[in-house]
């Protein structure tokens, strides 16, 4: 796997190494070592799946609070997203900066998000799925998120979006973060 650190300290783009024939290829999409080399302990306790039968389609900006913080590896396995993730790191030099990735069936690229950011995602194609592996248990009381608009963020979406959840759509401004990020 080839690991490229974005301007978020401790996210990863990370791009799998094909072996490839006449069959197709093979690649890992996880390996303890090569992520604990990478300075990444994440243990899957859960794995995810997101079916999204309509282009434009945003889910987010989720995150749990502490102790129940969850590092995510994101996967789009069929149609393309735009994964976004906010760096809510209070001690953070890149505190409330973001970065937006294009994940692909076809690019087989994957995201690490770490604990104490906010993710989401905006459907690219029709009939987009996503899969994701996370380091904790989903924890309802813990969770919360950041409104997907937020001017004091400023995500660039590559167009509107045509489908928010009412849920996603009351979640507060950045300023409005109770931070730290403790239950």
């Amino acid at each position: 796997m080839k690991f490229t650190e974005t301007a978020l300290a401790g996210a990863f783009i990370i791009d799998v190494d094909r072996l490839s024939d006449e069959r197709g290829f093979f690649a890992r999409s996880w390996c303890e070592d090569e992520f604990a080399a990478h300075g990444i302990a994440m243990p899957p306790q859960q794995a995810n799946l997101s079916f999204n039968p309509r282009r434009g389609t945003l889910r987010g900006m989720h995150y749990q609070l502490a102790p129940y913080e969850e590092t995510k590896l994101v996967r789009c396995t069929r149609g393309a997203i735009l994964d976004v993730i906010v760096d809510l790191r209070e001690e953070s030099p890149t505190f409330g900066k973001w970065i937006g990735v294009e994940l692909t069936a076809n690019n087989y690229r994957m995201l690490f998000v770490p604990g104490r950011f906010a993710h989401g995602f905006l459907t690219l194609e029709d009939n987009t799925d996503v899969c994701y592996q996370v380091s904790a248990k989903y924890t309802p009381g813990a969770e919360r998120g950041l409104r997907w608009n937020d001017p004091a963020v400023g995500i660039r979406w590559p167009f509107q979006p045509l489908l928010i959840s009412a849920k996603d759509q009351a979640h507060p401004d950045f300023q409005g973060l109770a931070v730290p990020m403790a239950i």
